[in-house]
Parts: structure tokens; C-alpha cells; sequence
């Protein structure tokens, strides 16, 4: 049960994107949470070095999900290569991962 779940992460340019991106994701319910901090990030891009102020989503969900949410983040995301990794969850609190399943499509 543990690695059917996991968290994706992705980054987006400034709060209200990030706030209606988490939206998105939970009103079609591929999450069950995403989570929003602030973050700054430095990073390489088309040879140089840019440092932005960023919103990072934790977006809680299905590890069978993550497809569809890959693209519907690609289809909303404002940046050419969006940050979108995959993080499995190997532990957790049953009730807390029950959680997750009972807030996501099946």
C-alpha cells in the first residue's frame, strides 16, 4: 500500500498560479493536497545563471496518477520546461494514505 502513493513536486512563478494550479489538480481530484511555499531558487537556464522567487507545490496523490498530472500541469504551466519529478512515498500513516485514496479518482 505504501508506494501507491507519492508526491510530486513541481515550481511555479508566483502565488496566484500556484493557488490556481493546486486548485486544479484537487477540484479534478488527481490530488488530494498541494501544499504552497515560497522558495527561492537558483538555477541554470539557456547558459545562465537565474535566480527567481518561486512557489513550490507538494502535491499529494496516487502514484498511478502521476501521468495525468504531469499533464495537466504541462497544459497550465507558464515555464517552456516545468519542473515535474516524482517522489514515491514509502512510509506513512495509514489513515493518512486512506486519506489520500479516498480524495482521488480511482
Amino acid at each position: 500500500m505504501q508506494n501507491d502513493y507519492s508526491i510530486i513536486i513541481t515550481t511555479v512563478a508566483g502565488k496566484e498560479p500556484a493557488k490556481k494550479m493546486a486548485r486544479l489538480l484537487v477540484e479534478k481530484r488527481l490530488a488530494a493536497c498541494a501544499q504552497l511555499l515560497p522558495i527561492e531558487s537558483v538555477y541554470m537556464w539557456q547558459d545562465k545563471v537565474c535566480e527567481e522567487e518561486e512557489i513550490a507545490l507538494f502535491i499529494k496523490s496516487k502514484t498511478a496518477l502521476f501521468e495525468e498530472i504531469k499533464t495537466a500541469i504541462k497544459e497550465n504551466h507558464s515555464y517552456e520546461v516545468p519542473q515535474i519529478v516524482q517522489v514515491p512515498i514509502t512510509n506513512g500513516l495509514t489513515e493518512y494514505l486512506k486519506w489520500i485514496n479516498d480524495c482521488t479518482v480511482n
